[in-house]
């Protein structure tokens, strides 16, 4: 399956290791980011790459795609 762009709630939750409504917190506040720099978000799902920046899994993101290729 391929991986999607953007992450879900559930998954955020999931690769943080906390509750569902903290992960909407994080997500709203990496959306307001994003469209402050002029991008389109989606309410209820985070740019992937964005995410992984902004937490500090870029180089684990950059590996783990790397490897599919």
């Amino acid at each position: 399956m391929e991986q999607s762009m953007y992450l879900t709630v559930k998954e955020v939750a999931s690769l943080l290791g906390i509750s569902d409504s903290y992960a909407y917190k994080i997500m709203r506040q990496l959306n307001e980011e994003l469209k402050q720099k002029g991008m389109i978000i989606i309410s209820g799902r985070v740019n992937r790459r964005y995410f992984m920046e902004r937490l500090d899994y870029g180089s684990a993101y950059e590996r783990e795609t790397e490897r599919r290729d």
